[in-house]
């Protein structure tokens, strides 16, 4: 009997798939697919060393149009050509009982226009990237009815290559974010406007996503979603407005909400109950609807297990599991001593960290803790 016990008891989503643990690797931005999209090498091995301990593995995101490219070294899921290499990616991860999902968007204002075609940056309404260094046009109603579809057939090769389920990115500021929040989306037709109408777009997406499961999938597939509860600027998403997003996603039928924060006990600025953790007001307000998956800066298993004293059921885990590959299983050997928190300066290799996120981690102090 162990105190980490709950962080293993299996847990089985609406659609059938079951995860055999509460711990997930979150989705991470990797910058080491090949330049078309397809799936490397050294992607592979990331995560094949990530991929032996949690309950579920998502996938860095995969762009489901060749215009919602948002990084560069990004996997795709925009054409057919990217089938068999997601195959590859779905059987490392699944072969020592993770769960394999792929988590699909299209980064709208926020794609650097030299990765979009003709530099055509597109978003729901007229406006600059969030550090003004893009300006992209709004698209037309047909061509966000293309998008939608988009989801769909990614959808659909994402079935193909053998995954157990996908993750719509409606988080982080990307496209689907920037149709529901009012700061970005400033359209007066069905697309936007009042609440409803700025929900249309994420609910959309969540349809088609649906129906394509629906219509391929000959097997238990879950389908995911992740959300942003809210914007720093005005007028942007409120708690408030994450509550009306919430409900409509419970409506439908959804196997979990994955909750984006940098800290899973950041508090709330505007609406809800402003100065109190967003992670406790959606918990309640979910009141077990829906599972829930947090995140954020969560490293040691005291702190895993107190997020989940909150009564989320799942933790995702993003930089821990690069910084410590095996953390599941130090926790289940009774190791939480030996679980790696910072890294170091050496530690490329030993990690089995790719050449390109590597590049970045060095580059963007702050973003990962490293040992003196």
């Amino acid at each position: 009997m162990s105190k980490y016990d709950k962080l293993f008891e299996p847990i089985t989503f609406k659609s059938g798939v079951r995860a055999e643990n509460r711990i997930v690797m979150a989705p991470m931005t990797h910058y080491s697919s090949n330049d078309d999209g397809t799936i490397s090498a050294a992607e592979l091995r990331y995560y094949a060393e990530r991929a032996k301990g949690p309950g579920m593995v998502v996938t860095a995101c995969a762009n489901v149009t060749e215009n919602g490219k948002a990084f560069t070294g990004q996997p795709g899921a925009h054409t057919d050509e990217m089938v068999e290499s997601m195959k590859k990616l779905a059987q490392t991860i699944q072969q020592n009982g993770a769960k394999a999902v792929v988590q699909i968007h299209h980064g709208g204002r926020e794609c650097p226009a030299e990765l979009v075609p003709g530099g055509d940056v597109v978003s729901a309404s007229e406006t600059d990237s969030s550090d003004g260094s893009v300006h992209a046009r709004a698209l037309t109603g047909e061509e966000t009815a293309e998008i939608v579809k988009a989801f769909g057939e990614a959808t659909r090769r994402v079935i193909e290559a053998g995954f157990d389920g996908v993750e719509i990115h409606g988080a982080n500021g990307y496209l689907i974010q920037q149709f529901f929040s009012p700061y970005t989306n400033r359209r007066e037709d069905e697309w936007g406007g009042s609440l409803e109408k700025r929900l249309a777009f994420p609910l959309a997406v969540v349809d088609a996503v649906k129906k394509t499961v629906a219509e391929y999938a000959d097997r238990p597939f879950l389908v995911g979603y992740r959300l942003s509860p809210e914007e720093p600027y005005e007028p942007g998403i409120t708690m408030d407005d994450t509550f009306a997003l919430l409900d409509a996603l419970m409506k439908k039928e959804l196997d979990y909400v994955h909750i984006s924060l940098q800290h899973f006990w950041s508090k709330a600025r505007r609406g809800g109950e402003p100065g109190r953790p967003r992670m406790e007001q959606i918990v309640e307000h979910v009141a077990g609807r829906v599972p829930l998956i947090g995140v954020g800066s969560l490293h040691t298993g005291d702190e895993v297990l107190k997020a989940m004293e909150t009564d989320v059921p799942l933790i995702a885990l993003g930089r821990e599991l690069v910084m410590e590959p095996h953390w599941v299983e130090k926790i289940k050997a009774g190791q939480e001593d030996a679980i790696q928190t910072a890294l170091r300066k050496d530690d490329r290799e030993r990690l089995v960290i790719p050449e390109p996120l590597w590049k970045m981690i060095i580059s963007t102090p702050g973003w990962f803790p490293f040992a003196e």
